[in-house]
């Protein structure tokens, strides 16, 4: 039975930050950043030097990690996309949210990294701002074709991709481009300066610039 006055107000959303307009040290603030970017973008290894070095509790979450939780039945994804690779990449994808809103709700940070598609829905932005809050903020890692091509070379098992593929995730992911999200061009970059410009990234996101 409901109270008088009707149901009672949904909780809000757990803040993440400081207020709109208030410069933030980026390397202290409780966030949740999405890591953003291709296949061979560096991503997993970025996004682990972030957590490793910043000065306040922080998790990394990666999405291919706990896709491939599933042994017996993997859906793998160059295999072909299809019902079953989808509905393992949407379990993966709530169960990373769902700890990135736990580590939250304990006072630590989180990074998540997964190649999140600007013009495809089902691997977008929607899914992950769903399940981890309004609060998640998503920053692009973008290097050059060919770095990346380098890169995807000394990847092994699930994670190598043919060069056509990574050409054409590549391709899809430069629709990023005037989306209003901060973009990395780490090409040139070591993981420590990529680190950096991460936090110099969410700084400006969480001061609203």
């Amino acid at each position: 039975m409901l109270p008088p006055g009707g149901p009672p107000p949904a909780h809000p959303p757990m803040p993440v930050g400081p207020p709109q307009g208030v410069m933030a040290d980026a390397t202290t603030a409780a966030v949740a950043v999405l890591l953003i970017g291709p296949a061979g973008a560096g991503k997993t290894t970025v996004a682990r030097h972030w957590a490793d070095t910043r000065r306040v509790p922080t998790a990394h979450i990666s999405l291919d990690d706990v896709r491939e939780w599933v042994r017996s039945g993997f859906a793998d994804p160059q295999s072909g996309w299809n019902d079953h690779s989808e509905a393992q990449y949407r379990l993966a994808r709530r169960t990373c949210g769902f700890a990135a809103r736990n580590f939250l709700a304990n006072g630590i940070s989180c990074i998540l990294d997964d190649a999140v598609f600007p013009d495809r829905p089902v691997v977008g932005l929607g899914g992950w701002k769903r399940h981890v809050g309004p609060g998640l903020l998503p920053v692009v890692l973008l290097p050059g074709l060919d770095v990346v091509l380098e890169r995807n070379a000394e990847r092994t098992g699930n994670r190598r991709l043919s060069d056509e593929e990574v050409a054409r995730i590549h391709g899809r992911m430069a629709g990023w481009y005037g989306s209003g999200l901060p973009i990395i061009d780490n090409s040139q970059q070591d993981v420590a300066t990529t680190a950096r410009l991460i936090d110099e990234a969410v700084a400006r996101t969480l001061a609203g610039w």
